[in-house]
């Protein structure tokens, strides 16, 4: 039985993933930054499999380190790590950009990212195996109007990624990224500071990605054979051409 570690577990793509991993007989290692929503998940999957948690930041370096390397004996040896945690704060042109915000997406989406795959690498390069499985956006493959520093940020998991796969494949290690579309989950919520109108108008006229949508890909992706590894995937809805042309008549 392979042991999975997913960030951002407590919502969106992370909890679905987190679901349907444990229906497919997975061990897991829930990680997140809000406490309660975990202990519930754990709470809610410990009868399908055995699942754990930790309690940190991503963009929080020590907590990160002292919570993995905490992990008690049975749990250290990680198979997979799915990095899903991220997030997206503010939309606006460069030149009017909060650097709070800035700051918010690059030490989350790239340095977070970084801080998690560090502490576990390690591990995965002495038994020379594991899959690392990177949750990007279309945001990383085209830049849009507003988007500036998000869109770097996910640029950044793209060419970490690349890197990544590059440093570990003598180690037998499988690198893969998955650049989602509209995934209707908290995202936009967060983005634009819990204005729920703002949030539900991102998504009005069109139907989005679920979180279930991703899951299933990366169930799909983490099935196949030690010799298959599903390199880079983009995933968009249908009413969705590219990361700004949207068509909200569908």
């Amino acid at each position: 039985m392979k042991t999975v570690l997913i960030t951002g577990a407590t919502s969106g793509i992370g909890k679905s993933t987190a679901i349907l991993l444990a229906k497919n007989g997975y061990r897991l290692i829930l990680c997140g930054r809000r406490k309660e929503r975990l202990e519930e998940l754990v709470k809610h999957l410990s009868d399908s499999t055995d699942v754990c948690s930790l309690h940190f930041d991503v963009r929080d370096r020590n907590q990160v380190i002292q919570s993995i390397s905490g992990l008690e004996k049975k749990w250290q040896i990680i198979d997979v790590l799915i990095n899903n945690a991220g997030n997206a704060h503010g939309l606006s042109s460069v030149d009017k950009g909060d650097l709070d915000d800035w700051d918010a997406m690059i030490d989350s989406n790239v340095k977070g990212l970084l801080y998690v795959s560090r502490t576990i690498l390690p591990g995965m390069v002495k038994h020379r195996n594991g899959h690392i499985i990177n949750i990007g956006s279309v945001a990383g493959r085209e830049v849009y109007p507003a988007g500036n520093v998000y869109c770097a940020s996910k640029f950044a998991v793209d060419a970490i990624t690349r890197g990544m796969r590059i440093d570990l494949n003598e180690y037998n290690i499988k690198v893969s990224v998955i650049h989602p579309g509209f995934v209707e989950t908290e995202f936009s919520l967060v983005r634009f500071k819990g204005d729920e109108k703002k949030a539900k108008n991102v998504y009005s006229g069109m139907q989005p990605l679920r979180p279930e949508d991703i899951a299933e890909i990366i169930v799909f992706i983490l099935s196949r054979p030690q010799h298959v590894t599903i390199a880079d995937l983009l995933v968009l809805p249908n009413a969705q051409a590219s990361a700004a042309i949207i068509n909200r008549n569908k």
